[in-house]
């Protein structure tokens, strides 16, 4: 039994070893949403054994009151972790951990947890990434510190959201930093759980920096300002930015200020209404890699004639020397356009002529599949209320002077099979529409005059008096009355239009469908899209 107790005790401390290396020590986390992640507790293990009736509770704030997180298939609390498949922005808030014995509840530790929103256009977000800053020539080795302790997880590196050399391990080496090696690169680790895949990233921003005459210049104490002429707009707000180097040590005795014609401006308040014309900034001290600046801001809230006399000078104290810089602010100079905006400008001039070139032909190439389109988005009617009863008028070859059955099938079955069945259209089709017994004439004429279209199925056969009448009278109609418009289907190829009627001429010719047999038999076919286009416009049943 006392071995047993000492391999628990054993095990326990490598378990909350592996802990304490992977749970986040901050106490404010940022994490980008969709990624998995996970807060834990380090508690001790021993404790817990200790404590049989010994329980983990999960907390996290609402409205100022501490609210039990309750488990669902995305948020899920394993003893000392609070694990989320994925993170969503709603995550973003307050927690804490508290353990209980049944008789008294601790709070052990908190977090302030920010859930940052994704980037969409990029594979990182510019506020979620470190920093490292190195001289080239030199060595290093970029971590992929996430949160998955699993050897057989997928790993990639990206570098300036490009896949990187197919680098896929934990570490990424470069024994000998060059300048092109400076990017921002992002590591993701894939990650299984309960069938479904998740991620998490880390992105590190690399600067590498040549070692030269700029170099060997800064490892002297010196100042750098933004811009020692400024070319102010009069009426705005304007700053200038002094920084000044200290070294590779932090002096606490090194001081950085402004002066306005050798005296002190005022200091900034955040209040706006109580805000100087011109005020300065707490100067701060800052630290990139292992170089230590001290910057200070000067605030100018509106520029003036004025402030184009005085003389802004920025004074630095450090190491018991004095160094300043002068800014000038100028008036009635022109700056030069940036180069950059020039030639986005010039690129734009070039490309928007192309671009409207390439929309125009896209709109004629395609000009019948976007009135479809958008007859179908909008559930476009032009047959309503107009008085008529029938979307179109079929006239074909009837008579028995057709060598073959085809145009006959054609007009019986297949058209209207098609524009009835599939696009709710409505045909008037003599020999299934009409009843028997009436005076042929004036049953043609009332019902061509009862629908929109009138379609003819041309064929070189295309000849009885029947037929004819009908092609005169919708003629008639179309050129004279303008009451019905016609829609020509080429059944067979015509080579002589000499026995049709020369006024058939006056139509335009884009009202001609051909028919190319098996190539048209599909719905989805040009020759359907082709006599739709031409068809009144009506919502498909």
């Amino acid at each position: 039994l006392k071995k047993m107790t000492l391999f628990i005790f054993f095990l326990m401390f490598i378990i909350e070893s592996a802990t304490e290396k992977l749970c986040p020590l901050r106490t404010s986390i940022d994490v980008l949403e969709g990624e998995y992640f996970f807060l834990c507790y380090l508690g001790s293990m021993q404790e817990h054994f200790q404590e049989e009736a010994y329980t983990i509770n999960w907390y996290k704030e609402n409205a100022g009151k501490q609210e039990l997180i309750k488990e669902t298939h995305r948020i899920v609390s394993q003893m000392n972790f609070l694990e989320f498949w994925p993170t969503e922005l709603s995550d973003s808030g307050n927690y804490s951990v508290s353990h209980s014995n049944g008789k008294q509840n601790f709070t052990v530790q908190k977090w302030t947890l920010n859930v940052l929103e994704r980037n969409k256009s990029s594979c990182f977000n510019k506020n979620h990434l470190t920093t490292e800053i190195k001289n080239a020539g030199t060595g290093l080795s970029l971590k992929c510190s996430g949160l998955s302790g699993n050897e057989n997880d997928s790993i990639t590196w990206y570098k300036d959201c490009k896949n990187y050399e197919n680098q896929t391990e934990q570490e990424l080496d470069f024994r000998n930093l060059k300048v092109q090696h400076s990017g921002i690169y992002t590591c993701k680790i894939l990650i299984s759980h309960e069938g479904k895949m998740y991620h998490s990233t880390n992105t590190i921003k690399l600067v590498v920096e040549e070692v030269g005459r700029d170099e060997e210049i800064e490892t002297e104490i010196g100042m750098k300002l933004v811009q020692e002429s400024l070319w102010p707009c009069l009426g705005k707000e304007e700053i200038l930015n002094c920084t000044g180097f200290l070294g590779y040590d932090m002096q606490e005795d090194a001081s950085l200020y402004w002066l306005i014609n050798q005296t002190f401006p005022k200091k900034c308040t955040r209040i706006p209404e109580n805000e100087p014309s011109i005020c300065e900034e707490e100067f701060k001290k800052l630290q990139l890699g292992n170089k230590f600046y001290v910057t200070s801001l000067l605030r100018i809230k509106k520029v003036t004639d004025e402030d184009m006399h005085h003389n802004f000078t920025c004074v630095l104290q450090a190491n018991e020397r004095t160094q300043i810089k002068i800014v000038k602010l100028k008036k009635g100079n022109t700056r030069d356009l940036p180069v950059h905006i020039f030639t986005t400008g010039m690129v734009l001039a070039v490309l928007f002529p192309c671009v409207a070139v390439a929309a125009v032909f896209f709109c004629v190439m395609f000009r019948v599949d976007l009135v479809l389109f958008y007859r179908n988005i909008c559930r476009r009617d032009d047959t309503a209320g107009d008085g008529k009863e029938y979307d179109a008028f079929v006239s074909y070859l009837k008579d028995c002077i057709s060598p073959t059955e085809e145009e006959r099938e054609f007009a019986l079955k297949i058209l209207p099979m098609i524009l009835e069945e599939n696009f709710g259209y409505k045909l008037c089709i003599f020999e299934r529409d009409v009843s028997p017994g009436g005076a042929v004439v004036d049953d043609i004429h009332s019902f061509i005059d009862k629908s929109r279209r009138l379609i003819i199925i041309l064929s070189q056969n295309y000849v009885s008096d029947r037929a004819m009448y009908e092609l005169e009278s919708g003629l008639h109609k179309a050129l004279v009355e303008r009451k019905t418009k016609i829609i020509l289907i080429e059944y067979l190829p015509i080579s002589d239009y000499n026995f049709l009627p020369e006024s058939l001429s006056l139509l335009p010719s884009k009202r001609v469908v051909k028919w190319k047999k098996d190539e048209s038999l599909p719905v989805n076919s040009r020759f359907w899209k082709n006599l739709r286009y031409l068809m009144p416009a009506k919502p498909a049943k």
